[in-house]
């Protein structure tokens, strides 16, 4: 290729430059060069790829026939260094050799744990010199390539991996590459433009003096600067016409018409080769064995494919055959009829067959097909569902969606557009999961599909939308499943009559299968009154739970029993969860604590919460059950068991790859850990879970981790940081009716108030949640803060408010045993007594607190327990009694980072006599997030790998961060840092 092709690319040649020296020297770089056909995009990555030594070059190139084809770019870039794979963390391994076609996949891979160990495999290439991939045609890059190799771009850090695309100027594109640095290539000015338009003259006679200047302007703007059709048009004038002394054709032979300068380059080419050449523009990678072959059954010349070649239309390399520009490609296709490109694709689908090449012979053979045709159908919708099996899950709802359109039977194509609807939510593309289940529900007639329907629809809307809205839609999918595929009273034991009267339902084979329909229906109900806020539909959701239990002496069954009458012990464990929750919030608090107290103790221990097994269906099975014992341990009042199982499902999430999921489990590990004392952790894990949720599209969840980093900055007091979360949380969750979310965020405000001494606001804010009502509030939230409410308001001095908080804590407490929960009713009735009895209910309180292996995680309570109690020493002229208490607090304060309470400590210390230095910064404190998630791990004895599977990293970046770690920590070894972290 010649230099002078790229003449007035000198910004773009910089920005090119900069990126190799900076991965070159060990960093990560991305760089976008958008713009029109012909612009010169393919010309700058040649250069960046003969610039890049000694970093590796990785290529690949979109192609139109292949862009519905799950990880066919990926596959194309990765083909060269796919042995690296076995370095890989394993989970990372198996979804990026699934992806390559390598193996099969052990279970359905999400597509960010694919996305994951791209980057991964990335960083291995990268090592020792860098490494550069180039993509070009990205607007024809399929789906699920473009999905993980932007998320591996959106990380590139230490890595030494650089990214350069080159792609046309699309709304698509620009909206996809948007987080990306790019650079839009202009049209040539008339100075570089005469240089390119000499370079097309070179051995035209008679033009050695190169073309006129009057020329090069009317080229110019005619072709408003584009490169290839500068150089193109230089071609097809003659010498007089470019010096000048002979007029310009009208029309000129530019812009849109370029298509046409190829379309009758090739329409001047013998048949065969034509025809050769439709097979290779249909084929779309290249195959040259494969083309030839195709070829060869049309009638064509076996030399029809070098003549293609001699006439500069392709080019001929290793095993692969390429168009000289996209623009030739998008010519032949355009010249050929429906007809010859039905026939090309039919020979194409019968060689893949015959070669095992399942998924892309079922495009071709669509593309071939005439109308509707189930046989088609059937292999097109298989092949979505591998493509979604590896991860691919917007490119399977694109097969699916195809396959639902050749589907000559209603039912049979209403069941293919529901599940295009949920590969294309689970692929990112929500707009079009809705449009799909719209045109799903206008066709079934199923009952069970129907309800499959009305549950994928109530998902969506719980995932970004209206949670009273999701509540509504399960509760009604629910009922109507109940009505039409159980039996009469199918099966009321255990709870209150049915409405359906009185017959046995024993007798029904399918009994088990449509209960099990019916109950995760109100599992998902159940969720959306917890998200809302809304007791009464908990009850309601309650009862019909109830009704649920099989008949009088049914067995127990196995765990896959789908068809049978039996009760397994997943359906017993969230039968008695929502049946209890149901009890409780109706008032029979007592019927309600045992049955959550019989769910909780069906929950299994930890032993293999970090057993990364790839067992992706148990895993989510176990995350699903922890999740719903924290719900109950929260309504029993224990918030320390609850915290304990948000942590263990966060764990068993991370550990399994589960990242689809991933987001709204880590709302409730994030909980966890911030009701466990570790703030810094809790803010990481939510920046995590933030950042993939908006990722992901999943507004509700997004609003959660806004919520919980406001409540942590206003531990923290860090005002601006806490109003701006919890604002932007609001403004999801109330109109969205996010009841919880809203509490939350609305709870941290008034923290912030208590914690920087503002009394009467916090007491004005904290009550506001004891009255707002479903989608403004929410019941746990009002629990979770009575200790503050109650402090509050003895600060503001209505003593009225906290006796009745206090009361209301006790009830809400009377059937929890957690060492926790007895504290903090101790410390809320200390608040509420006399100086007589206050501090002995103090000590009671912080006694509580030390017992068992809770230590560390109630730091954070043992603190403000302590200081309540050095307060009222104090206040009593108990100075000696007071500064230890008060010592502790400030220290423990200090080192959580809780900057307004440490003050408050500090004065109280200086007020009761002893003098206090302004302590230096928490170690932890200088740790970035990253860091101190990878630190975490570490601490916990998890290995470099293993680390990088759970966070989405490559282990060289853990090695990375772990570097700067010990330095800021003052340590040396993984046993100081455990030490440390302890």
């Amino acid at each position: 290729m010649a230099v002078d092709r790229i003449s007035g690319r000198g910004d773009e040649l910089e920005a090119i430059e900069a990126l190799l020296k900076e991965v070159r020297s060990g960093a990560g770089r991305a760089l976008v060069l958008r713009g029109e056909p012909g612009a010169g995009k393919s010309t700058l990555l040649e250069y960046a790829a003969r610039r890049a030594a000694p970093a590796r070059v990785l290529s690949a190139t979109g192609a139109e026939p292949e862009s519905g084809m799950a990880f066919a770019a990926l596959h194309q870039l990765l083909r060269p260094v796919a042995g690296l794979a076995d370095a890989l963390p394993g989970a990372q391994r198996d979804a990026v050799r699934a992806a390559l076609g390598i193996a099969e996949p052990a279970a359905a891979q999400d597509r960010f744990l694919v996305a994951a160990g791209v980057l991964s495999l990335l960083a291995e290439a990268a090592v020792p010199g860098g490494l550069v991939c180039v993509v070009d045609d990205f607007q024809w890059v399929d789906q699920a390539s473009a999905d993980a190799l932007l998320f591996a771009a959106r990380r590139f850090g230490s890595d030494g991996a650089g990214l350069l695309i080159g792609t046309r100027d699309t709304p698509g594109t620009r909206q996809a590459l948007r987080t990306l640095p790019a650079m839009d290539l202009a049209g040539l000015d008339a100075g570089s433009a005469r240089e390119v338009l000499a370079a097309g003259m070179k051995g035209v006679a008679g033009t050695a003096a190169g073309p006129a200047p009057a020329v090069v302007d009317a080229l110019t703007a005619a072709t408003g600067g584009n490169p290839l059709a500068l150089s193109e048009t230089a071609g097809l004038l003659t010498a007089e016409q470019l010096a000048g002394r002979a007029p310009l054709p009208d029309p000129l032979p530019l812009g849109d018409g370029m298509a046409g300068v190829y379309g009758g380059q090739i329409a001047r080419l013998p048949e065969d080769t034509r025809l050769v050449l439709l097979v290779a523009a249909l084929e779309g990678r290249g195959d040259v064995r494969l083309i030839r072959a195709a070829g060869e059954r049309l009638g064509a010349s076996p030399d029809a494919l070098y003549a293609a070649e001699a006439a500069g239309v392709v080019e001929i390399r290793p095993a692969e055959v390429r168009f000289r520009h996209p623009l030739i490609r998008a010519a032949v296709h355009a010249g050929a009829g429906p007809a010859a490109r039905r026939a090309v694709h039919g020979h194409l689908a019968a060689l893949l067959s015959e070669a095992g090449d399942r998924d892309r012979a079922a495009r071709h053979r669509a593309e071939a097909a005439t109308g509707p045709d189930e046989e088609i159908a059937a292999e097109l919708a298989a092949a979505g569902d591998r493509a979604g099996t590896r991860g691919g899950y917007a490119d399977a709802a694109g097969m699916l969606s195809w396959a639902a359109e050749l589907t000559p039977d209603e039912p049979a194509r209403a069941r293919r557009l529901k599940d295009t609807a949920a590969a294309a939510w689970l692929g990112g593309h929500p707009g079009r999961a809705q449009s799909a289940l719209a045109a799903a529900r206008e066709l079934a007639e199923d009952p069970v599909l129907l309800a499959e329907i009305a549950q994928l629809s109530g998902r969506f809307e719980l995932s970004s939308g209206n949670a009273a809205e999701a509540l509504r839609a399960f509760l009604t999918a629910a009922e109507r499943a109940a009505a039409h595929t159980l039996p009469p009273d199918a099966g009321s034991a255990g709870g209150p009559p049915s409405p359906h009267g009185a017959a046995d339902a024993s007798h029904s084979p399918r009994t088990g299968a449509a209960r099990r329909v019916v109950l995760a229906l109100l599992a998902d109900a159940a969720e959306a009154a917890s998200y809302v806020g809304d007791t009464d539909a908990a009850v309601r959701i309650g009862s019909r739970a109830a009704e649920l239990a099989p008949a009088p002496g049914a067995p127990a069954g196995p765990e896959d029993a789908a068809d049978t009458d039996t009760d397994t012990a997943a359906d017993a464990f969230l039968r008695d969860i929502l049946t209890g929750m149901g009890a409780w919030h109706s008032g029979d608090t007592d019927g309600g604590a045992r049955l959550l107290r019989r769910a909780l103790a069906a929950v299994p221990d930890n032993n293999n919460d970090n057993n990364n097994d790839n067992n992706n269906g148990d895993d989510s099975r176990q995350a699903a059950h922890l999740l719903w014992a924290a719900a109950a341990a929260s309504l029993l009042g224990e918030s320390d068991a609850a915290a304990r199982h948000g942590a263990r499902a966060g764990r068993v999430a991370k550990v399994s790859g589960m990242v689809g999921t991933l987001p709204v489990v880590l709302e409730n590990a994030a909980t966890a850990e911030r009701m466990n004392s570790n703030i810094a952790l809790s803010i990481a894990l939510s920046q995590e879970g933030l950042a993939l949720a908006r990722e992901t599209g999943l507004d509700n969840s997004a609003a959660a981790h806004l919520a919980n980093l406001a409540v942590c900055a206003a531990v923290r007091g860090q005002e601006d940081d806490c109003r701006a979360y919890a604002h932007e949380a609001l403004a999801i969750a109330i109109p969205h009716r996010l009841g919880l979310r809203a509490a939350v965020a609305s709870y941290a405000l008034g923290l912030l108030d208590l914690g920087l001494g503002r009394h009467d606001r916090a007491h004005e804010r904290l009550m506001a949640l004891t009255t707002a009502g479903p989608g403004a509030g929410h019941p746990v939230v009002v629990w979770g803060s009575t200790a503050d409410r109650v402090e509050a308001a003895v600060a503001a001095g209505d003593h009225t408010a906290a006796r009745a908080a206090t009361g209301f804590l006790q009830q809400w407490s009377a059937h929890a045993t957690s060492p926790r929960a007895r504290a903090v009713l101790a410390r809320c009735q200390a608040l509420v007594a006399d100086d007589v009895t206050a501090p002995a209910l103090l000590r009671q309180a912080l006694a509580l607190l030390d017992t068992g292996d809770d230590r560390d995680a109630t730091a954070y309570e043992r603190a403000r327990t302590a200081l309540l109690l050095g307060e009222r020493l104090r206040r009593a002229r108990r100075a000696g009694e007071a500064r230890p208490h008060l010592r502790d607090a400030a220290e423990t304060f200090h080192r959580l980072g809780a900057a307004p309470w440490e003050r408050r400590a500090q004065g109280e210390l200086r007020a009761a006599g002893e003098t206090t230095d302004p302590a230096g910064p928490a170690l932890l404190e200088t740790l970035t997030a990253q860091e101190l998630r990878i630190a975490r791990l570490v601490a916990e004895g998890v290995s470099n790998k293993d680390v990088a599977a759970r966070l989405f990293l490559s282990p060289r970046t853990v090695e990375y961060h772990l570097y700067k770690v010990y330095p800021k920590l003052g340590i040396t070894s993984r046993t100081e840092l455990a030490r440390l972290l302890r």
